[in-house]
């Protein structure tokens, strides 16, 4: 390790002063997890103060029938199996999945994130759109990943400007960070080769920002990629932001290795508790013009949420109801959680718990529900 590189790094990261990739390098071969906490905490403060958001917010899988193939994913079904373990919600279906989200009280965003089905339209993914949005004037749409948005291109024949320009007058707020994985196309190459590369997951964002849609960010880490190329996709999104300053949140989602056909062919294993929050820490400290970032307890589990709250974490995302992604590859999270469990969560670090809009301005104060 060169030690000028790390003293300068550690002098950087105790002054929130911008980091260089070999600098962050050097701090994850360092491993001080407690001096990475400390300076990711501050660094949290500096954009939130005390403040711990999370927002009460529904998911919704429209479909799970995808011709993509991804090894990485445990979710996708391909079309020959679709009969067997596939599902396609009907608009009837649709309409009882609103109905639910009629229920819940405070309700400040719907969460559409689905697969790339392999015959339906373009129109049907905006009609579900339009449903909702009138269903729900004032919610948050937060739908399709840029890989999605790639693929109603695609299908529909336009360009994926056009494509975002429908789903916005049809009702879309904002997208959410999925599908980036790690913004290296080695790495694509391997875990997700029919999927968007790197430049048309870039192109995407840059393109929903400057229509004034507002976006997450968000990395997929722990398979093939190296811990440099991990370093290198931040700094992607640190580019971009800083161009468009369109992100509002980052996201780490440590890969789940369970039922997918990547873990069978690399032997893969979970990384741990103290990798993830490593991670995370340095990913506070590398994206400095990212003001919040997202302690995605399904992902994570409730305890290591909690202790991400201690490493530059600044939001526990939400109620989230049924989640069908991550736990396909193997998360033991439960369904949901409620306002007051997410509420008790914060308090119990110290931090003051605000629920949240999609702008993160306060809902509703201390988690009271």
């Amino acid at each position: 390790m060169n030690e000028s590189i790390l003293a300068a790094a550690r002098q950087k990261a105790a002054a929130g002063q911008r980091l260089s990739l070999a600098e962050g390098l050097a701090l994850y071969e360092e491993n001080d997890l407690m001096s990475l906490a400390k300076w990711a905490r501050a660094a949290k403060e500096r954009h939130s103060g005390r403040q711990v958001f999370y927002t009460v917010n529904r998911h919704i899988n429209l479909t799970n029938i995808c011709t993509s193939g991804c090894p990485l994913c445990a979710f996708q079904v391909p079309e020959e199996d679709a009969a067997r373990r596939g599902f396609l919600l009907s608009p009837s279906d649709l309409d009882r999945e609103i109905a639910a989200a009629r229920n819940i009280k405070g309700l400040a965003e719907i969460h559409i994130v689905s697969a790339l089905h392999p015959s339906q339209p373009f129109t049907y993914y905006l009609d579900a759109v339009k449903k909702i949005r009138a269903a729900f004037p004032d919610v948050e749409i937060n739908a399709f990943t840029p890989v999605e948005i790639v693929h109603f291109a695609k299908i529909s024949g336009q360009s994926v400007q056009q494509v975002l320009e429908i789903l916005q007058a049809a009702g879309l707020s904002s997208l959410p960070g999925g599908g980036a994985e790690i913004l290296v196309d080695r790495v694509r190459q391997i875990i997700c080769p029919q999927k968007a590369d790197t430049a048309q997951w870039l192109d995407t964002m840059e393109r929903a920002h400057k229509l004034g849609i507002a976006t997450n960010a968000s990395m997929m880490y722990g398979h093939v990629e190296t811990v440099r190329e991990r370093f290198e996709h931040l700094l992607k999104l640190r580019e971009l932001q800083d161009k468009t300053h369109g992100f509002r949140a980052f996201m780490l989602f440590p890969f789940h290795p369970e039922n997918t056909q990547l873990a069978k062919e690399h032997s893969i294993t979970p990384a741990g508790s103290w990798e993830n929050l490593k991670m995370l820490a340095l990913s506070r400290l590398m994206l400095d013009n990212f003001d919040h970032f997202k302690a995605f307890w399904v992902m994570l589990s409730l305890p290591v949420a909690q202790l991400a709250l201690g490493f530059g974490a600044d939001d526990l995302d939400g109620t989230i109801g049924e989640e069908k992604i991550i736990h396909a590859a193997g998360a033991k999270t439960g369904a949901g959680i409620t306002r007051e469990k997410l509420g008790a969560i914060i308090r119990e670090t110290g931090y003051e718990p605000v629920e949240r809009d999609a702008s993160y301005q306060p809902a509703r104060q201390g988690g009271e529900g």
